[in-house]
């Protein structure tokens, strides 16, 4: 197989992967869920509302899978004690998707997918605050486009009516909180690369067992366990959407790290954001989530911004040097 296939099948792979992962979230998470009353005379419907099980399930399927990967392609782990970064990025790693789903209970997901595309703005700071990093000015430029897009796609109209409406809700609070999370994970790895350069499958391996730990402890003391158990017992197809979704995110991470590791980060960057328009779009037409004018001038902006930042700054950010 060519470098251009190989390209090429990469791409469609994080393309379907995401997608469909995009498709089952949704699916799962907007579903309504029928019971009968206890007398049989009516239909009555309960929402999805179990965020820790569903990342749980999918960090174990991800783990199951890189464990698989790691073992195929005799991936040796580097001779670094590297279990508090991996531990301290498995908890941010597991926080962000924790919110992310949480979201969705409060926003549309286009919503969510435009509100998360501002990644690179905590990664960003984070990188300044925590990396000592340093970044040319079009890309501050760049970042500041996206947020201009996000601001008008998620500000709320007010009317009349409802003069003291807040701008931003309980679901866009949930949205913040999961993206400094992103920052915070990312800064985290890119001190595990510079200590000690693991590899993709060996960092996607280490972060799921600890986001595993995490998870179960969490769906113990809580009690979501055992009533995510009872609500498989009255719906159990659920169960097999959401396997059917870690799946889909599992096979989408071993196609981004595979690119990364045979093309680099700045294709991975123009497929990963060509893919979140694509699945907003598709949310549009299959779940009927409507956008009006100015939402759909703010996605413009947002992927605008990014797709440029893909283009424009590949060079990686300079370290400040340490005397």
């Amino acid at each position: 197989m060519n470098k251009n296939s190989k390209f090429l099948l990469s791409a469609a792979g994080i393309f379907v992967s995401y997608f469909y992962y995009g498709i089952m979230q949704e699916k799962i998470t907007k579903g309504k869920y029928p019971l009968q009353s206890e007398d049989g005379s009516s239909t009555y419907y309960e929402k999805y509302s179990y965020a820790l099980s569903l990342v749980f399930i999918q960090c174990l399927v991800s783990y199951l899978f890189s464990k698989v990967a790691a073992v195929r392609h005799e991936v040796e782990d580097k001779k670094h004690n590297l279990n508090l970064l991996y531990s301290g990025a498995a908890l941010t790693y597991i926080l962000a998707m924790v919110c992310s789903n949480m979201a969705l209970q409060w926003v549309s997901y286009p919503t969510q997918v435009v509100g998360k595309s501002v990644k690179p703005i905590p990664v960003m700071i984070l990188g300044v605050l925590i990396g000592k990093k340093s970044y040319p000015m079009r890309k501050y430029l760049f970042v500041l486009l996206v947020v201009i897009g996000v601001a008008l796609f998620i500000y709320k109209d007010q009317s009349g009516s409802t003069s003291n409406q807040e701008l931003f809700g309980f679901g866009e609070i949930l949205l913040i909180l999961s993206l400094i999370m992103d920052g915070l994970t990312g800064a985290m790895q890119e001190l595990m690369r510079a200590n000690a350069k693991p590899s993709g499958e060996q960092m996607m391996l280490n972060m799921n067992f600890w986001s595993c730990i995490y998870l179960g402890i969490g769906l113990i003391l809580t009690g979501e366990g055992m009533e995510f158990s009872k609500f498989v017992g009255r719906h159990p197809y659920v169960l097999y959407n959401i396997t059917l979704l870690a799946l889909a995110g599992a096979i989408g991470q071993h196609f981004i790290y595979f690119m990364v590791s045979g093309f680099g980060p700045l294709p991975v960057s123009i497929v990963t954001t060509t893919r979140k328009f694509v699945t907003v779009l598709a949310s549009v037409v299959i779940f009927g989530n409507s956008l009006i004018p100015r939402q759909w001038l703010g996605t413009i902006i947002v992927f605008s911004g990014l797709f440029l930042d893909s283009v424009y700054s590949k060079s990686a950010p300079k370290k400040k040097e340490v005397n």
